[in-house]
């Protein structure tokens, strides 16, 4: 059987405990599982909205040839541009 993680510890208020205990049972689950599914959603997101992005000066170069070549065509978006959409029927 692995051995599990070491606990995370994190300081709340009364309030905010209480708060969390609400919405954990509203989802039924226990409050740990809830908090660390809210806080991974949380840390999910805020990794997938980085904004900055490093290119290497070594790859700079091909980037930018990249990013000034000619769109591919997607046949699927090009079907999906012509078609009607539903509230139009």
């Amino acid at each position: 059987m692995p051995t599990p993680n070491p606990p995370v510890s994190v300081r709340v208020t009364a309030f905010e405990r209480d708060l969390l205990e609400a919405a954990a049972a509203h989802a039924h689950t226990n409050l740990s599982d809830f908090v660390r599914r809210k806080a991974l959603e949380a840390a999910e997101l805020e990794v997938l909205d980085q904004r900055v992005v490093t290119i290497p000066a070594t790859d700079w170069e091909r980037f930018e040839a990249w990013a000034q070549g000619r769109a591919k065509p997607v046949a699927a978006l090009e079907t999906l541009a012509a078609s009607v959409p539903p509230w139009q029927d």
